[in-house]
């Protein structure tokens, strides 16, 4: 890997076989870091998540639009022999390669780690999957609900003394995306550094694991079984949702001086000057009291009235904000936290990555349509334009059927 200015991984070429979710946002980092993003996708349909709605905008899935800028899309069937080869001439070519099939399934087609590195020592390859590469599950099938039900997550997630509930968003998905780009991150420096691959394990339940690390540990060190509790049982008290006099807010006491100027905001100085209470592990015990005592207090006084005073005091608090807020945010847009998908007439967004980098303006290109580049990847690769057409016509690629074609006529070589 040559060091190029530009974006980070300016010059990286990054082939995302995957679907769905977890590995398209992971790709996605990457394109946002600059890489050169290749999504390969099936004939006809493409990405699962192109599927995935409503809602759809002018036949677009919003889904499939958050995960997938910055990248253009090849079309192959690999269930060819052909579709294989234009595959492993993309792969040969590769910084990074993302897959999320079935273990048997790449054994199968020639594109497991082993394999692919031997091809290519220097490849970065990211399985991602539900239940990783070894173990009696590894072969099931994995979505982010599975994931949040088998990690304990859902156990502990919902209302005191009702059933288990998912977290309401592609949250597996999503930090196994975080997880894998900063397993590649890590892997590109040592192939610039040495030239060697690497063969990454994702999975979405070790993901769901790593967001449960604090809830284990605690039960593991003697802390009773956790179960849903309306978010009312963080190892922190006061930490949790309260009612104002006009809707929710939360409150966030993070330590014992800030606990004292709580106290004093709320008028409960019977609290702050209580010795038993100063400290977080006195406050546990005294949970319920407590939070009847602030419960009380909160609800004499508007929402805005009580973040205006936290904020005087330096004490975290917030609305639970709905979607419709949330959008339009002060703070969300001021930072551009949120943008329009480029060509779309402000109907589709995107959510900015998580990261920003001074030296880095924001990658947003659109995503692309199914197929939109597979006759300038392959031109790229060297086919001519014959060889191009010929896959076209026996479907093992495709190009949208509005997509402008070279003439027949022009049919030269790729240099």
């Amino acid at each position: 890997m040559a060091i190029k200015n530009g974006p980070p991984l300016h010059g990286i070429n990054v082939i995302d076989l995957t679907t769905s979710y977890a590995g398209p946002t992971a790709a996605m980092y990457l394109a946002d870091l600059g890489a050169s993003v290749i999504k390969v996708e099936r004939p006809g349909v493409g990405d699962d998540t192109r599927q995935w709605g409503p809602p759809f905008v002018d036949g677009t899935s919003a889904w499939f639009a958050s995960a997938n800028r910055n990248k253009k899309s090849i079309v192959l069937d690999l269930r060819s022999e052909r579709g294989r080869t234009v595959l492993l001439d993309l792969i040969d070519s590769a910084d990074v390669f993302l897959q999320n099939m079935n273990p048997a399934k790449l054994t199968r087609l020639g594109i497991d780690g082993a394999t692919l590195l031997a091809r290519n020592p220097r490849l970065i390859y990211c399985a991602m999957s539900g239940f990783g590469l070894d173990g009696p599950d590894s072969a099931l099938p994995g979505y982010d609900l599975v994931a949040q039900a088998r990690s304990g997550l859902m156990s502990v997630t919902g209302e005191a003394g009702r059933s288990p509930q998912r977290v309401s968003t592609a949250l597996s998905d999503i930090v196994a995306g975080m997880s894998a780009a900063v397993a590649i991150n890590a892997s590109l420096v040592r192939q610039a550094q040495t030239g060697a691959g690497e063969i990454i394990d994702i999975s979405l339940l070790d993901t769901d694991l790593a967001l449960m690390a604090p809830r284990i540990a605690a039960f593991h060190a003697g802390e009773p079984e956790p179960a849903p509790s309306g978010g009312t049982d963080s190892v922190l008290a006061v930490y949790q949702r309260f009612e104002a006099r006009d809707r929710s807010i939360v409150v966030a006491i993070g330590n014992d001086a800030m606990w004292q100027r709580f106290c004093d905001a709320l008028g409960l100085k019977e609290l702050a000057a209580d010795p038993a209470l100063g400290d977080n592990a006195g406050r546990r015990r005294a949970r319920t009291r407590i939070t009847d005592l602030v419960s009380e207090k909160l609800t004499t006084r508007t929402a805005a009235e009580w973040l205006r005073t936290f904020d005087e005091i330096d004490v975290p608090a917030s609305l639970v904000q709905s979607l419709s807020e949330v959008v339009k945010d002060a703070h969300v847009v001021a930072r551009g936290s949120i943008v329009s998908v480029p060509d779309s007439n402000g109907e589709m967004v995107t959510v900015r990555s998580p990261f920003r980098l001074a030296s880095t303006p924001m990658r947003n290109e659109r995503f692309p349509d199914l197929g939109e580049n597979s006759r300038e990847i392959l031109l790229e690769l060297g086919y001519s334009h014959s060889e191009i057409e010929t896959l076209f016509v026996n479907q093992v690629s495709s190009e949208p059927v509005d997509h402008v074609r070279v003439s027949a006529r022009d049919d030269r070589e790729v240099p």
